[in-house]
């Protein structure tokens, strides 16, 4: 064999094993998505004044959420939690007085410190949006002061959590996460103060990579 041919036998078995360790390295890739589906436990703040104090409080519960996360890097995701309209009573110094519905999406922009490792810790931060709904009183309530609040609330969250690898692309989620939730409210079509929720998210789940 002349020596071009042994030169380009080395070049085609060279590119062929660097083909393979690609390919090989490649299938063992996870895909960008993350979607998981956890219980989460809303633990409410219940802050803020009015005038009169009305010192109103909400109910905490816990509830269903799907959150969809896409990785940009190894390292660097967004997530985007969703859920549906959650309803919750209002109280005012202990005493119930009425009900409302909440939608909470939340956008986070994350960044997850072992991405290809068995544990994998991250940290994020983001913007909440809540869409308050369904908003009702009792009679006695509602004839006394005609309340009401701002429908609509937009303030940061921020969060910390782990995954653990269980199998291959599935994964045991914990995730803990502080949101800024609060409305106006009003009595009579006057601003009498602010209701704070502000809660803490406690959440556990399976999440699914693809």
């Amino acid at each position: 064999m002349t020596t071009v041919a042994h030169t380009l036998a080395a070049l085609a078995t060279g590119a062929a094993l660097t083909f393979t360790g690609l390919a090989a390295q490649a299938q063992a890739q996870e895909g960008p998505w993350l979607v998981r589906l956890r219980a989460v436990h809303i633990d409410s703040a219940n802050g803020g004044s009015t005038t009169p104090n009305l010192a109103l409080s909400i109910s905490n519960k816990t509830i269903p959420e799907v959150d969809i996360s896409y990785f940009f890097t190894p390292n660097i995701a967004a997530e985007l939690v969703l859920t549906y309209p959650q309803k919750h009573t209002i109280y005012s110094a202990g005493s119930e007085i009425g009900s409302l519905k909440h939608l909470p999406p939340t956008l986070s922009a994350q960044y997850h410190f072992n991405p290809t490792g068995s544990i994998r810790p991250y940290v994020g931060a983001g913007v909440n949006y809540t869409n308050f709904s369904d908003v009702r009183f009792v009679a006695a309530v509602d004839t006394a002061l005609h309340p009401s609040i701002k429908n609509n609330s937009w303030g940061w969250s921020v969060q910390a959590g782990v995954d653990f690898e269980v199998a291959k692309n599935l994964y045991l989620n914990v995730d803990v996460k502080k949101v800024q939730i609060g409305t106006k409210v009003y009595a009579a079509g006057a601003e009498i103060g602010d209701f704070k929720v502000d809660p803490i998210l406690f959440g556990i789940g399976l999440g699914m990579r693809f």
